[in-house]
């Protein structure tokens, strides 16, 4: 199988390192080509939006399977944009990452992919549209993945702790799931390997406050938390901010039952006793 990987950040380049020897040849995009000496086994095109190079448009037309992460713009998705002719004039796999945050707010409640997406604003807009377009591009053979908040080796509770920046932010009732990085590389494997596409909640099996996450960590490494901090009154950006106005616990099951995905990091807990094990936030 010869893969295509629109946008190799942190989730793909992750991927690649895990899944990368299932595929024949792999195949993809950066911003600035010189700048990633650590995809040294990837064939890498430059791509930051515009017009594509020839040579990029002809590797996705050999592709059995195509990944993207690129994530929609202001003036909706620059990848579909791009290669629009190419992906109309073939057939491939195609994994589209999105996210959680599609849910919306929820009061603390229950969400699995069957529930309405709440679009309150407009990034949660456009990105429902690059959904939608994906699944039209692929034609029922798209898996949409929407992922909870990504942390691993490198991002983590335990590197923020250590260089100072980790905040324990308090809002009442606020809840999150979360997703390590294996487990998304899991899904993304299981989701190529399956026929047919559909929507998956790519999260984990506890979704919980953030300030538990900062508290259990700092535990672990034996210090003191940060201070707890209201949310009505901390000092914070409007896009950070705009991440607490939506409180959901998302379902799994349909990640596990329709995809066979068995977690290695269910929980938080899991993840970062094994992280610090591993030397993060030393």
């Amino acid at each position: 199988m010869r893969l295509f990987i629109l946008g190799l950040g942190y989730s793909a380049r992750h991927f690649v390192r895990q899944f990368g020897g299932s595929f024949s040849h792999i195949a993809g995009t950066v911003r600035d080509p010189a700048q990633r000496d650590d995809l040294a086994d990837i064939e890498m095109h430059a791509f930051a939006g515009g017009r594509p190079a020839d040579e990029t448009v002809k590797r996705i037309s050999e592709a059995d399977a195509l990944l993207v992460s690129i994530p929609p713009g202001n003036s909706g998705d620059p990848a579909l944009a791009a290669f629009a002719d190419v992906l109309a004039a073939g057939h491939r796999r195609i994994v589209y990452l999105s996210t959680i945050g599609v849910y919306g707010d929820h009061g603390g409640a229950w969400v699995d992919e069957g529930t309405p997406p709440l679009a309150v604003f407009d990034r949660t807009r456009m990105r429902l549209a690059a959904e939608q377009a994906w699944t039209d591009t692929g034609s029922g053979d798209a898996a949409i993945l929407r992922l909870a908040g990504i942390y691993g080796p490198g991002r983590n509770a335990l590197v923020t702790l250590r260089a100072g920046t980790a905040r324990r932010i308090i809002k009442p009732g606020q809840v999150f799931n979360r997703i390590h990085v294996d487990d998304i590389a899991s899904a993304i494997m299981a989701a190529l390997r399956h026929q047919g596409g559909g929507i998956f909640n790519v999260c984990d099996d506890e979704p919980a406050p953030p300030q538990d996450v900062i508290a259990y960590a700092a535990e672990l490494m034996g210090i003191a938390p940060p201070p707890e901090e209201a949310f009505a009154t901390a000092e914070m950006s409007a896009m950070a901010r705009s991440f607490y106005a939506s409180s959901a616990r998302v379902s799994n099951a349909k990640l596990k039952r329709e995809l066979g995905v068995t977690l290695a990091w269910p929980t938080y807990r899991h993840a970062l006793d094994a992280l610090w094990r591993a030397g993060e936030g030393r």
